[in-house]
């Protein structure tokens, strides 16, 4: 399940695409745009920095800008790396220690297939896409 954490960073990732580009965005702002605790916010956003995902500037006129067009990010690479693994079982975790019923599991197929689904449909819609309206649900 993709927690709160995902969902607002990629709600944060919407409104500063919307924003313009010149100027950064002060995060009270958006927080209030977005109806987020601007503290929880705070959290997520030093993640979306750590990951390179948006840059951060204080002082007077500070708040944060994508550091590339929106067309660029992928809603899993934000997933990604708000969220940690997308891996529906714990033994397709990145980290996970070999299952000694590797070779003999029934249902390590099903979920290689599901796990390769969620990450190519995540993948293949750009921030651009819930942007700008394109990301068609209807044939997703």
């Amino acid at each position: 399940m993709i927690s709160t954490k995902g969902r607002y960073a990629i709600r944060f990732m919407i409104d500063l695409a919307k924003q313009s580009k010149d100027t950064p965005v002060p995060l009270d702002e958006t927080a209030i745009r977005q109806d987020i605790s601007k503290k929880y916010l705070e959290s997520i956003v030093k993640i979306l920095v750590k990951g390179k995902l948006v840059k951060g500037t204080s002082g007077k006129g500070g708040g944060y800008r994508l550091i590339r067009m929106p067309e660029e990010y992928t809603i899993g690479e934000i997933l990604e790396l708000t969220e940690g693994t997308l891996a529906t079982v714990a033994c397709l975790e990145a980290e996970a220690e070999q299952c000694p019923r590797k070779s003999t599991c029934q249902t390590l197929p099903m979920w290689k297939k599901f796990d390769n689904l969620v990450h190519d449909y995540f993948f293949n819609i750009t921030l651009a896409d819930l942007v700008n309206g394109t990301f068609d649900h209807e044939s997703a």
